[in-house]
């Protein structure tokens, strides 16, 4: 395979005979962003080696050390999104998250492992890759983040479904301020099952290659699970937790009903708690109408489907990609990165619940939901 193609697939053989699939994000200049390319090659793949006897498990990586996947390719989005009048379709993005969802919905659902080397920076969509693997594993220089409020989006990929599966209410924080959190953290809130030391990358790929298998679902994900477990054990790179040891404030700032209200608390905090201010900055960048809308994405997910949570965020995503705000961050964020947006609601207090609604419902030239058969 060429060495600049978006996905770079390598067959293993493993100690039994059977193959280790070692699929790697290629776009290390662009911290090895989710693009359309890289959704159309792995869709097939997961689907073709689901039901392939011979693939044990998958390997999933970045390129380089200093990102697993930073996100989505919105850049690519703008561009398009950019030349279509508000409210009109923008299929370039509509297509993207159509799909983007699906095969995180796949990775979800795969039957076989797919151990998930999360190394560096892990944002937006590639949460949703790490969140979908069966076994995650993140390292001393894993930093992640959902920072979707600063472009006028909304925590997606699934983050209907594992922000409000975190302990607490830490999901809806941590969605809200766009916060970062680091390897022991990252551990602790149910976004990785390891964290090994980074220097121990090619060790796991060796000691998954040398195993036997079996040919049973579950024989092949308690041979993953031995394998990493004692290569943690060996290597472990677990450190503090500070987002953990502010469980109890957390809990306090966010135990109001409204949004308004949890960032007037955060704001009021962090005129006397330090650690409090990264996280005031975050909600002063943050797109009012997105905040609405993540609000009630988050208190009406909490019972809901992994389907039906992908489900409801690509209409989330659908309006977004019509609507003003997510290319106006965009723009100010990534492309002119004057860091200035001016959002089509000005503040949180002006966003009205028409606005909020209209955000739930695919438009009507949707005759299908186009995950529907999830």
């Amino acid at each position: 395979m060429a060495a600049d193609a978006p996905v770079v697939i390598e067959a293993v053989p493993t100690g039994d005979g059977q193959r280790l699939m070692r699929v790697r994000l290629n776009a290390e200049r662009a911290l090895n962003a989710l693009s359309q390319a890289m959704i159309d090659r792995l869709q097939p793949a997961l689907e073709e080696w689901a039901g392939d006897d011979t693939v044990a498990a998958v390997f999933l990586e970045g390129t380089g050390g200093k990102a697993f996947c930073a996100g989505g390719d919105v850049v690519g989005l703008y561009d398009d999104m950019r030349q279509r009048a508000v409210g009109d379709p923008c299929p370039v993005a509509e297509q993207f998250f159509t799909s983007e969802y699906r095969l995180d919905y796949t990775l979800h659902t795969f039957p076989k492992p797919i151990v998930c080397w999360g190394e560096g920076i892990i944002m937006g969509g590639g949460v949703g890759l790490l969140a979908g693997a069966s076994h995650g594993i993140v390292t001393e220089r894993s930093r992640l983040a959902m920072p979707e409020m600063a472009l006028g989006l909304f925590p997606d990929v699934g983050g209907t479904f594992f922000l409000n599966r975190m302990p607490g209410r830490l999901g809806y924080y941590l969605g809200l301020t766009g916060e970062h959190i680091f390897a022991t953290d990252i551990f602790a809130v149910g976004l990785g099952n390891y964290v090994i030391q980074s220097d121990q990358r090619e060790r796991v790929v060796d000691a998954l290659a040398a195993a036997s298998w079996g040919r049973m679902a579950r024989e092949r994900h308690e041979t993953a699970s031995q394998v990493l477990g004692g290569i943690w054990r060996d290597k472990d790179a677990t450190g503090g937790t500070p987002l953990m040891d502010r469980f109890a404030r957390i809990q306090a700032l966010t135990d109001h009903a409204t949004p308004a209200a949890v960032i007037e608390a955060i704001n009021r905090g962090a005129q006397t708690e330090e650690w409090l201010k990264s996280a005031a900055e975050g909600l002063k960048r943050g797109c009012p109408v997105s905040q609405a809308v993540f609000d009630r994405q988050y208190r009406g997910g909490r019972h809901l489907s992994l389907a039906a949570c992908f489900q409801r965020e690509l209409r989330i995503a659908v309006q977004a990609s019509r609507g003003p705000d997510f290319r106006e961050g965009a723009r100010a964020l990534l492309i002119d990165k004057d860091r200035n947006p001016s959002w089509s609601v000005p503040s949180l207090a002006e966003v009205s619940e028409a606005v909020v609604d209209a955000h739930f419902t695919l438009p009507a030239d949707y005759h299908t939901h186009p995950l529907a058969d999830l």
